[in-house]
């Protein structure tokens, strides 16, 4: 069955100088040599680099690559059947173009002989002529045949929904009403959302200046600061980007500073600890809205100078620590009014941003995964004072990671109770928590639970009180 397409870039305008000059040779041999990692299991798309390409390459580089990771199961399937026999290991950039080609054919606005001749010729830029005919006589063959091939593919539900099969499987114990709708959400590329820096203005005056600049949003429905675009379009496009105007960051990522409202507001100059704060969304959006002393701590030294950037722009600065949160060598000794902890999870309600989790994630990183959250939570919250509130987030939809995680801390920690909103309009009930599942052109999937350490309470264990 067909899937929803990615961004349709059109085919760029070929020249005539040579291979090395041939814009559509070089950016499908580029993003063959980007997804390699990714079909080996080596590697990701993050800190894809798209200046490995001319500018105006780059909106297609990035649609072959995260298109071709998004439709992977099916593509790899189709591959599968078109060869006589498969690739050498050493030739996994080969395998990559010829997965390029399907994808170009079956999902973007590429004319055909582009999609096919482009793609094959590529071949020639990673020293591998050899290899032009068989990709040629493939994608040819696809061109023929490809409904009797998708129809046929698509017999296995892992290719028809774009899923490994485990995956699959713990969605539906999980959600057996919603799975379907998770797994569509997760095949479509999530809409570009903005955050408006109150510093600098409201919502409502920056859908003007969109307005002014051609540009058509919608006023998110839950996150007061939300702006989604109609058109995901480059950043520096945006007013006043670079002067910290607006930031880009998920709808659902915005939540937290609803749910930390009522802890903070009330509170000024209050200790915040941003713990796992990489790449600093949230960060930036606390010290947006109060008047706090934030501390930030990752574990990730290039992604903690990313925060750095990140604040810069904005006019804003927090204490950064370099630092691994399960440990406390970072810390200073002084309690927090106030922690969040934006967990290390699976990723799975960020698929459709990063769809090469599908590829790289193992059902054996589940366990593991909740076995560091719950480090987390147990080294953490000896650091809040008594009365502050600890807010657990991840960007997961598994309970595991979520409300079964938080469920499992409240057990071992009597000081702790839950005190997460149900009265709100966005998300479901989850144990002690609410989760959110990603929504077609809507918010991404996460999970919030917000915890009250009781007052009387020392390094985690109920103090008794005199009688």
């Amino acid at each position: 069955m067909s899937q929803p397409p990615e961004h349709q870039p059109r085919e760029p305008r070929q020249h005539k100088r040579g291979l090395e000059n041939d814009g559509g040779l070089a950016v499908r041999a580029a993003a063959a040599r980007a997804l390699v990692p990714v079909i080996t299991g080596k590697g990701s798309l993050a800190g894809l680099d798209d200046h490995q390409v001319v500018a105006r390459d780059r909106a297609l580089f990035k649609a072959l690559c995260y298109g071709a990771c998004r439709t992977l199961p099916r593509l790899e399937a189709l591959a599968a059947k078109l060869l006589i026999k498969p690739f050498k290991a050493r030739d996994a950039d080969v395998q990559a173009l010829l997965l390029l080609g399907i994808h170009q054919l079956l999902y973007l606005r590429i004319p055909a002989h582009a999609a096919v001749g482009e793609t094959a010729g590529a071949a020639r830029l990673l020293d591998k002529e050899w290899a032009t005919r068989v990709l040629n006589g493939c994608l040819r063959r696809l061109q023929r045949e490809a409904a009797e091939l998708q129809a046929e593919v698509d017999q296995d539900p892992a290719v028809a929904l774009l899923h490994p099969q485990w995956l699959i499987k713990v969605l539906r114990q999980a959600w057996p009403d919603d799975w379907r709708a998770i797994c569509d959400a997760n095949n479509v590329p999530g809409p570009m959302t903005l955050r408006v820096n109150r510093h600098h203005g409201d919502r409502e005056a920056y859908m003007d200046r969109l307005a002014a600049a051609g540009i058509q949003a919608r006023l998110c429905l839950h996150a007061p600061d939300g702006i989604t675009l109609e058109t995901p379009c480059d950043v520096q496009l945006l007013p006043g980007f670079a002067d910290g105007d607006v930031s880009v960051q998920d709808e659902a990522a915005q939540l937290t500073s609803v749910l930390l409202g009522p802890a903070l507001a009330p509170r000024p100059g209050a200790r915040v600890l941003d713990a796992c704060c990489a790449p600093g969304g949230k960060t930036g959006h606390l010290l947006e809205l109060f008047d706090i002393e934030l501390h930030a701590v990752d574990s990730d030294a290039e992604r903690l100078a990313r925060v750095e950037d990140a604040l810069g722009r904005l006019g804003l600065a927090a204490r950064l620590a370099h630092g691994d949160a399960t440990a406390r060598d970072w810390w200073d000794g002084a309690p927090f009014d106030t922690i969040l902890l934006d967990a290390p999870c699976s990723g799975s309600g960020v698929i459709r941003r990063h769809p090469d989790i599908k590829r790289l994630r193992r059902p054996s990183d589940i366990p593991a995964l909740a076995a560091l959250q719950a480090r987390l939570l147990d080294n953490l919250w000896p650091l809040l004072r008594p009365g502050g509130t600890l807010l657990y987030a991840t960007c997961s939809v598994l309970p595991e990671e979520n409300s079964d995680q938080v469920d499992a801390f409240l057990a071992r920690t009597p000081d702790a109770e839950a005190t997460t909103p149900q009265d709100v309009a966005w998300g479901r009930p989850s144990g002690a928590g609410r989760q959110l599942l990603p929504e077609i052109d809507s918010h991404d999937g996460f999970f919030y639970a917000r915890l009250k350490k009781r007052p009387g309470s020392r390094d985690g264990r109920t103090e008794k009180l005199p009688d």
